[in-house]
Formats: C-alpha cells, structure tokens, sequence
C-alpha cells in the first residue's frame, strides 16, 4: 500500500491542513515528512457528549472537521486541475478505570488524575479523520493504546502541575515529557498515538481519502 509519506525529493501529492493547535501533532506530522498548514476549530468540547469513548472521539473529531470547513469556501478547494487537499482532525481522551478523563480544568483535579496513575494503567482512546475537500470524501478510524506507570512520586506530580503542560493535554496524561518518561513502564500500542495521532492510521487514511 501506498503511503502519504515522501521523501524530500519527491513533492507532497496533496495539500494538507492540521486541524488542531496541538504542539504533539505538529511534531507527528513534522516527522512524517509533511508539509500544511494549521487551523484551529474553536469548539465547544464540553457542550458535546457521549457516555462511550468510542463514540465521543469520533464525534469531536467530526465536529472540529465541519467548524473549519463551515469557514472555508470550499469551491476553491474543487476547482478542476486543483491539487487535491485534506483535512485532518483528531480527538483523544483517557480511559482510567472506567472513567473517561479530558483536559483537566484544576489543579486538584489534575493532582487527583496524576496520583490515580501512578502505579497504575490508563487507556487512550483516539480518533483520526481525514476530509478530502476537493471530493467531500470522509474517513475516519479510533486508534487504543495503554500506558503502564511505575510510581510517581508526589514531587514529580507537582512539578508538573506547577510547570502548566498537564492543563493541555486529556487526562493531564505526559508520555514524552522528560519528568513523567522515567515512570513510564510500558506502553502497549504506538507512542504517538497516546500523544494524540497514530502515524500509521494518519497514512492509511490519507491513501484512502485520495483514493477514487
């Protein structure tokens, strides 16, 4: 299977946007090879709910998709001979026994989020969903992995609630930040997913989305 990967000497077959401010995917998609541009969708997060994780991912990633498109003209992106362009919007919660975890708002919340880790698992459940907007094609996929910790020591949890990252990010959960990496045991799945975009899913659905 084809891939949307390419090397620097062959030009992007598309155009591309990220649908999200979020540092960790420019950095996916910056390892990636590829080349887009950013937008922002401005959502409400929290006015949309589902009890299933499955189901609210999928459904903000959709959401993010058609708030950005709703400010585009999208005849521009269907002019005849146009290079193809695609939008990509993604989503991630954490799963921790049972209970589905965003971005945490407080610092006790975010102290009682961390603390449940330690020495613990979580699960992250992802969405990726990728627009054609030239053809209106539509694809989206959930991506798992699980996050198995050693225990975090209470100086290390305020530290990193001080510093303000775990306000960014769903479950205040920090894979590759260099204060929580040494308390990681295990990781069952791909990194990059639990950072918010599974490479592999990203490429499939890029391929897929181009595809007639």
């Amino acid at each position: 299977m084809a891939t949307a990967s390419h090397s620097p000497s062959s030009p992007q077959p598309f155009k591309l946007i990220l649908g999200s401010s979020s540092v960790a995917r420019k950095h996916i998609l910056e390892a990636m090879g590829l080349e887009f541009q950013v937008m922002t969708a401005d959502i409400d997060e929290k006015s949309i709910r589902r009890e299933n994780p499955d189901d609210l991912v999928m459904v903000l990633a959709e959401a993010k998709a058609d708030a950005i498109i709703s400010r585009l003209n999208i005849a521009d992106y269907q002019k005849e001979g146009n290079q193809p362009t695609l939008l990509i919007t993604s989503d991630i919660v954490v799963v921790h026994e049972g209970i589905i975890r965003e971005k945490p708002t407080t610092k006790e919340e975010a102290r009682q989020f961390l603390k449940g880790y330690s020495g613990g698992h979580v699960s992250t459940v992802g969405s990726v969903v990728v627009t054609n907007l030239t053809t209106g094609k539509r694809l989206g996929s959930l991506d798992k992995a699980e996050v198995y910790f050693h225990d975090i020591p209470d100086e290390v949890i305020e530290n990193l609630i001080d510093e303000g990252v775990v306000f960014r990010v769903a479950g205040g959960l920090l894979l590759e930040h260099p204060l929580t990496l040494p308390f990681v045991e295990a990781v069952v799945g791909s990194s990059d997913s639990v950072m918010g975009l599974s490479k592999e899913i990203a490429n499939k659905l890029f391929h897929d989305a181009l595809s007639a």
